[in-house]
């Protein structure tokens, strides 16, 4: 395997999820927090998943505290908060740094494939976007600003490959 799945991460119990297993579906990975200014894209986040996991979309969270300290919660609390507050329904798993000397592999591998502005391999904020083909190859990030709706046609465009 190659590209994204290549990776795994632990969900919030520990267990180990092979990213092997997405392998011919289009992945959203996006790096959350529940006290962010972008926290409501949750709703957008879930949108997009409801609208096309039939189709071959997943969507998966990881939780960072690693901006303001805006995920301070434990890994219950946060599942929790996304659940009454979002509804969600798609994977949230372990919080992870993206950032420094703890980075998590994926975001290692997702930012040196995908960088951000003038060629940046940090990640900027909570809610930095990385969109996946379905061969597990990096199709393109967006900043945390960017709303989920705005990622309908790149998605519907990769759904369709």
């Amino acid at each position: 395997m190659s590209g994204v799945h290549a990776f795994g991460a632990e969900t919030p119990d520990g267990a180990r999820i092979d990213f092997a297993r997405y392998a011919g579906k289009v992945l959203l990975i996006v790096n959350t927090a529940s006290e962010c200014v972008f926290t409501p894209q949750y709703e957008g986040l879930e949108t997009l998943y409801r609208q096309f996991h039939a189709q071959g979309l997943e969507v998966l969270g990881f939780p960072c505290n690693q901006f303001g300290g805006q995920e301070p919660g434990s890994a219950e609390e946060i599942g929790s908060f996304c659940k009454k507050n979002y509804q969600l329904s798609f994977p949230l798993l372990a919080r992870v740094d993206v950032n420094g000397e703890h980075t998590h592999p994926l975001f290692q591998y997702l930012k040196k494939a995908a960088p951000g502005l003038m060629g940046s391999q940090s990640i900027k904020w909570n809610f930095t976007k990385f969109l996946m083909r379905k061969d597990g190859s990096v199709y393109k990030r967006y900043a945390p600003q960017t709303e989920p709706k705005k990622l309908l046609r790149d998605i519907k465009t990769l759904l369709a490959e």
